[in-house]
């Protein structure tokens, strides 16, 4: 433990010098200005500045993204409250009692009410992030490749809640991601598939060019596509946020901040997931559920401090086991090998001093947010009037160089032109990209553990259900795909019924 606090203290340090701070809060502010704008995401902000530090140090490299990361997630609630529109998924909870207490005349009160929950929400999680992530590293190293093959595939199961109305068209995501991830040389043995010959094919297809193209390009077309309009801003009162509010929910910032982290752990569900999960736990535990809905400060400070704590949540099963939390989890762990970092159970033996370096750069994100949404509300407010005309064209540009300066090959950029329009097409009939990025992101977890397990047990497929972490979390795989079938889960529910009421009888 001693050892743990002497590494934070060094990594606090390190980071506490000229260049790291404008990194800071550089990278903070270009996240928040994203997350202000609809239409764009913090995927796509992570996957842009992916290709755009791929020749920094790692450790810059990295810290900008995070903060860009925590950036955007807070920077999408000014949109939800000013505008009733979400800047990112994350803040759509945020928008029902933002944008009231915005036309009640206190949007200033509604973003300090956002900014308080999103600093306390991201704290609770870093404090997360520091006490569980080495402690799970530990477990894991008791893994072999069998248990990753089945947190890999749990992984890939839950892209199926990641769309929310229908299981399937996530799950057929998430598979076509894993196909994606096959092409090229296995990575066992060397041999090629789904290659036909060419040579840029053998060599497998790029992960960044890949996200770039799902999250950036295909999100220009999207936003293209659409009739866009000017927003219309409603006024700004006080923005500092009132004590009182911080006091009397304090019970509420916890729980949330609990549910958040938790639902980051979870592969693949995300910050919306956890807003919403969040929101509906205050409103159920509200003394005053009625006013859910109708500017309720209880349910704001709930939705903004969720999403917040899930993304250090997220950013755990990334370093200790090298399976992403959320698609923006997905692109920051595929920087992190870019980078030459190795995210998995060895992380906390060859760089322990890595994971506390995470918990710094989170610590220092939390503090540009806390600066930003205090001091520079209403000049971040212009970026709101700029029309997507001149925003989107930028954008375009970024992800054609951003996809050529990773490798300079022209391939990378038909990569990501070629994935975007597939993604754009795919997004109008409600096939979502986050469940392939998922896919793609664990496919070669996924085939190198099964392989691998295979050759250690010579075949045999005994030891992947009868070892006892294996059996857990196969019977948790099954579970969750009966659960997200309609049948499946009232037969669930009614057994679970039925098993309470002669439980209660007795």
């Amino acid at each position: 433990m001693f050892e743990g606090i002497g590494l934070l203290g060094n990594s606090m340090l390190a980071f506490l010098e000229p260049r790291a701070l404008i990194y800071t809060f550089g990278a903070t502010l270009l996240g928040i200005l994203v997350g202000c704008m609809p239409g764009l995401s913090a995927t796509l902000a992570i996957s842009l500045l992916t290709t755009l530090t791929i020749k920094l140090p790692p450790n810059d490299a990295i810290l900008i993204l995070i903060c860009a990361y925590v950036g955007a997630i807070y920077g999408g609630s000014r949109s939800a409250i000013l505008l009733n529109i979400p800047g990112t998924a994350a803040n759509a909870a945020a928008c029902l009692d933002g944008y009231q207490l915005a036309r009640q005349g206190q949007a200033g009160r509604a973003m300090g009410i956002a900014t308080t929950g999103s600093v306390a929400g991201s704290l609770f999680g870093i404090l997360c992030l520091a006490l569980i992530t080495p402690a799970l590293g530990e477990v894991a190293l008791t893994f072999q490749s069998y248990e990753f093959f089945w947190l890999a595939l749990f992984g890939v199961m839950m892209s199926g809640s990641i769309t929310g109305e229908d299981p399937l068209k996530g799950w057929i995501m998430g598979v076509a991601g894993l196909f994606v991830a096959l092409i090229g040389q296995d990575g066992i043995h060397g041999y090629e598939r789904f290659a036909y010959g060419d040579v840029n094919l053998a060599g497998g297809l790029s992960l960044i060019p890949v996200l770039v193209g799902a999250f950036g390009f295909a999100e220009v077309l999207t936003v293209m596509a659409e009739r866009g309009h000017r927003p219309k801003l409603l006024a700004v009162d006080s923005i500092l946020p009132r004590i009182r509010d911080v006091i009397m929910y304090w019970r509420t910032i916890l729980r949330s901040g609990v549910i958040g982290v938790y639902i980051g752990i979870l592969p693949g569900v995300g910050e919306d997931m956890a807003a919403w999960s969040s929101y509906a736990a205050a409103k159920r535990a509200s003394k005053h559920p009625e006013e859910f809905g109708k500017g309720s400060v209880e349910g704001l400070i709930a939705a903004e401090t969720g999403d917040n704590a899930s993304i250090p949540g997220g950013i755990i099963p990334a370093l200790a086991l090298a399976i992403p939390g959320s698609a923006p989890a997905a692109v920051l762990l595929a920087a992190m090998m870019i980078h030459g970092v190795r995210p998995g159970p060895m992380l906390m033996i060859e760089n322990p001093s890595f994971v506390y370096d995470v918990v710094a750069m989170n610590v220092y994100a939390t503090f540009a947010i806390l600066f930003f949404g205090l001091f520079l509300v209403r000049p971040l407010l212009l970026v709101l009037r700029v029309p997507r005309t001149v925003i989107m064209p930028i954008i375009c540009v970024l992800c054609v160089v951003g996809s050529f300066s990773i490798a300079s090959r022209l391939f990378d950029v038909y990569t990501m032109l070629f994935t975007g329009v597939i993604i754009f097409a795919l997004r109008r009939y409600g096939y979502h990209a986050a469940p392939f990025v998922l896919g793609l992101v664990l496919g070669d977890l996924m085939d190198k553990s099964l392989r691998r397990g295979l050759v250690i047990s010579d075949g045999d497929l005994t030891p992947f259900f009868t070892r006892p972490v294996c059996a857990v979390l196969a019977a948790i795989v099954a579970l969750t795909l009966v659960m997200n079938i309609p049948a499946g889960n009232r037969a669930v529910r009614g057994a679970m019924r039925g098993v309470m009421a002669r439980f209660s009888r007795n």
